[in-house]
């Protein structure tokens, strides 16, 4: 049975890895917003999720949140909790992202720049 990683894009500076994903037998789904990520969440439950970290300076994000990624990841509470999550983060927002843990515990976190073998000893951890 292959594993199911989510890649969320929402830059240009998403890495691409599918040839990583394909030679460790991961079959990749691309999204390109979170809707369609929680959406999808309720019918698959990927082993992993690959996704960008952006802060929400000012009013970005309503309410609690704090980033991009808290409403998918209150969502991978009730859906997929068992779901590894990998976060990519530029250096100056790296210091936000630990806070995440509060709503569920991150796999990894790479600040940006890293290497593919980054990824794939991330991938290759149970």
């Amino acid at each position: 049975m292959p594993k199911h990683l989510f890649s969320i894009i929402e830059s240009p500076r998403h890495p691409n890895f599918i040839q990583l994903y394909k030679k460790l037998g991961i079959e990749e789904h691309s999204f390109n917003s979170m809707r369609k990520v929680i959406k999808q969440l309720k019918s698959l439950r990927p082993d992993y999720i690959v996704t960008e970290f952006f802060y929400g300076y000012g009013n970005n994000y309503a309410g609690v949140n704090s980033s991009n990624l808290d409403v998918m990841l209150y969502s991978l509470q009730k859906y997929s909790p068992e779901t590894k999550v990998i976060v990519l983060v530029d250096k100056k927002e790296r210091q936000y992202v630990d806070k995440l843990n509060d709503i569920i515990s991150l796999h990894a976190i790479f600040v940006r720049p890293f290497s593919e073998k980054t990824m794939l000893d991330a991938l290759s951890q149970e």
